[in-house]
């Protein structure tokens, strides 16, 4: 297949494209950022986590872009320096976290510098740490100090269906006040509204002077659909559903067989695998 001679820029999901299960990133996805590099063609980084859960990508990666952490909550160089931040208004924080306790999930809040979580033992939450490499701060409570601050709220459970039924609650009771999505089956995200990862595409697009029709992106989840709308080309993770997979243009192999790698060289450069 020939390449894409008309794409400037390559925006990768992190969790299930970048990295493998095990949040491995490998080498075979740093050799292929170093080609598309060589070609001249950037790749830039967004996800749900919070940044400094992204700083272990930037080096390995030679990233030179914006990184969109929070699916778009806040924007940083790859100092860390924060560019821009869209924090939730704090009243819908404090609804967003109601509606998910109420629908019995676990409740997490995130500031552009803090993981807040009551309970150190809950869920995911060691997972979580592992994943980002710095721990969650134990709070009592989410006071309006942490809603004012709150960037993200994640609601989680590992009742998928419960999750789920906690997406389309979430949707009909904040409405246009927040985005929720799930970036994984067990997490639930509520951002601000123009913190999805549709509005990342727009956003680098408006950093780095690039027409969305010459940026191409790559995911796996649910959240990355809204970025594959906004893209001019898109490419599904092997280890997505078929909902996503339906959503993008090609598909490649999945993030254990090297998934980003074959994507970069086959769609993105054109060179036989």
């Amino acid at each position: 297949m020939s390449g894409r001679a008309d794409i400037a820029l390559l925006l990768a999901d992190v969790d299930g494209t970048l990295v493998t299960q095990d949040k491995v990133l490998t080498s075979e996805s740093q050799t292929a950022a170093r080609e598309l590099r060589a070609a001249g063609i950037s790749l830039a980084i967004t996800s749900g986590r919070p940044p400094k859960g992204m700083r272990m990508l930037i080096e390995p990666l030679a990233l030179d872009t914006a990184v969109a952490g929070f699916n778009g909550g806040v924007y940083v160089d790859p100092k860390l320096t924060v560019l821009d931040q869209r924090n939730l208004d704090p009243d819908v924080a404090k609804e967003a976290v109601a509606v998910c306790l109420d629908a019995g999930l676990d409740a997490w809040l995130y500031t552009g510098e803090d993981w807040l979580i009551r309970d150190p033992e809950a869920p995911h939450v060691a997972r979580e740490a592992f994943t980002v490499q710095f721990r969650a701060k134990v709070v009592p409570s989410f006071t309006d100090q942490y809603l004012r601050a709150c960037v993200k709220v994640v609601g989680v459970s590992d009742d998928h269906g419960r999750v789920a039924a906690c997406e389309q609650r979430a949707q009909r009771s904040l409405g246009n006040r927040a985005s929720a999505t799930p970036s994984q089956p067990y997490y639930l995200d509520i951002t601000h509204p123009d913190a999805n990862k549709g509005a990342v595409v727009e956003r680098l697009s408006e950093i780095l002077s690039i027409p969305k029709e010459r940026i191409a992106t790559i995911g796996d989840g649910v959240n990355d659909v809204l970025m594959f709308r906004r893209s001019g080309f898109s490419i599904a993770m092997g280890n997505a559903s078929d909902q996503v997979k339906e959503q993008a243009k090609v598909v490649t192999d999945t993030n254990e067989r090297d998934g980003f790698g074959k994507a970069v060289r086959r769609f993105i450069l054109g060179r036989e695998q």
